[in-house]
């Protein structure tokens, strides 16, 4: 893709955004239909080209790359018109006046995509953004090729390129499209990333979202049921091979709990992975990206291990097809590098702590993660750890829930990313809150 082409695009929707900005809510549903029944009409080959790039079980794909796109998208048209009414204002001067807060777009945006869910977060951001009124230039990465080629048939479907306009290729793409003056950036992926999408951002002042990662901490107060926890952890890293965003990264907990923990995870993950002759189902669980990440989470295993972490569950990477086994660590200690480092595996360093303030000292000392797991039935501790930590979000005796609820805002805080979106949040994310007053003639 040459930069001539993407500045020829770009110009096109600069042009053509205040004419989409000017769109009425049932134009801008037409527009959200549109690109739902494209999704709809190419699943099969959105699930074969996931499946392709990522050898994700297929039942995750169209959940989360079908389903869940749908999903997102039917919930900004059925919620549009709620969301678009001005929020009427009494003045605090003059009552006879008037006052009002519209939302409105921010103009052209550019949306870049991760390899972990291509399709699922990608479409969910595009979703909100055309709910908002906006244009669009859309990357997906490069990691996924397959899956770029279906989007990029189901976008010039759905738009035209004055509208939305999808672009396959490299990181060279994605480096020339932040050259543009874009009025807003939403970005998934590395908090490496972030950092570079937000440096240029910068030059053009433009806003952004950055949905970004880090250690999500998953804390076992004494008392805790460890059979729901382990249960519940080998579901959670089993999910696309632990490469999720809001993957639990490590687990607190006490030493007299730690046996029920390493017992009951193993006996879930050989009954959801394992075959009566101990093979594992790969089929069932999304092999590691590619063989750079592949061989980084060996090295954070390797140097864990090397400094006397005991491999209490499986421990077995295959690096034939990058398959890596769901594997319990413990003894681990905050000088192992898997302690320092997002781990992105089906890979879960146990730690051992003596009392919640030990733990929040912890977790309150390092990058805020993008999710915080608490296991308690103690109302005292729960909110201890929630008044003297910060995440982006929090799920109390269970995963991902704070995720899932559409109705709650997605996202990080600092390292682990900013701004958030999901349902209303999405809309607000994409646009930009005018404030309009009106005096009243004397």
């Amino acid at each position: 893709m040459s930069t001539p082409e993407l500045n020829r695009v770009f110009a096109l929707q600069q042009a053509h955004q205040w004419e989409v900005k000017a769109s009425t809510a049932e134009q801008r549903k037409e527009k959200l239909r549109k690109l739902k029944s494209a999704v709809e009409a190419h699943a099969d080959e959105i699930v074969a080209a996931v499946l392709k790039d990522t050898r994700k079980p297929e039942g995750e794909i169209k959940v989360t790359e079908v389903l869940g796109v749908m999903g997102n998208i039917q919930t900004n048209i059925d919620y549009l018109d709620e969301w678009m009414k001005p929020v009427e204002v009494i003045p605090s001067g003059n009552k006879n006046d008037k006052a009002r807060i519209v939302s409105e777009a921010r103009g052209v945006c550019l949306i870049l995509g991760p390899w972990n869910f291509p399709l699922g977060l990608t479409m969910g951001p595009l979703a909100a953004a055309i709910a908002a009124g906006n244009c669009c230039m859309v990357k997906l990465t490069d990691l996924c090729p397959a899956t770029a080629r279906v989007a990029a048939k189901i976008i010039k479907q759905a738009f035209e390129e004055k509208e939305v306009a999808l672009f396959e290729g490299g990181v060279d793409v994605a480096t020339a499209l932040l050259e543009l003056p874009f009025n807003h950036i939403f970005f998934t992926g590395s908090t490496r990333v972030g950092k570079l999408v937000m440096t240029a951002a910068a030059k053009n002042l433009a806003t952004v979202t950055l949905e970004l990662g880090g250690k999500s901490p998953v804390i076992v107060d004494e008392g805790a049921d460890v059979k729901k926890v382990a249960g519940d952890l080998a579901a959670a890293k089993q999910f696309n091979g632990g490469q999720a965003c809001i993957s639990p990264d490590y687990v607190f907990i006490k030493e007299s709990q730690k046996g029920a923990l390493i017992e009951e995870f193993q006996a879930k993950v050989k009954q959801n992975l394992y075959a009566d002759d101990g093979s594992i189902k790969k089929e069932n669980i999304a092999q590691i990206v590619n063989d750079q990440n592949f061989a980084r989470i060996k090295k954070l295993f390797d140097d864990a291990v090397a400094k006397g972490a005991k491999i209490a569950v499986g421990g077995k990477l295959e690096q034939g097809d990058r398959t890596i086994h769901p594997t319990l660590l413990t003894e681990v200690t905050p000088d192992m590098q898997i302690m320092q480092e997002e781990i992105f595996a089906p890979i879960v360093p146990v730690v051992t702590y003596k009392n919640i303030d030990e733990v929040i000292r912890h977790i309150s000392g390092r990058a805020k993660p993008l999710a915080l797991y608490i296991y308690s039935n103690n109302q005292t501790n729960i909110d201890k750890l929630l008044e003297r930590t910060s995440s982006g979000g929090v799920t109390i005796n269970g995963f991902f829930s704070h995720y899932l609820e559409k109705r709650l805002p997605f996202g990080g805080v600092n390292g682990s990313g900013m701004g958030s979106y999901h349902g209303v949040f999405g809309f607000k994310a994409f646009s930009h809150e005018r404030a309009i007053y009106i005096q009243q003639s004397l």
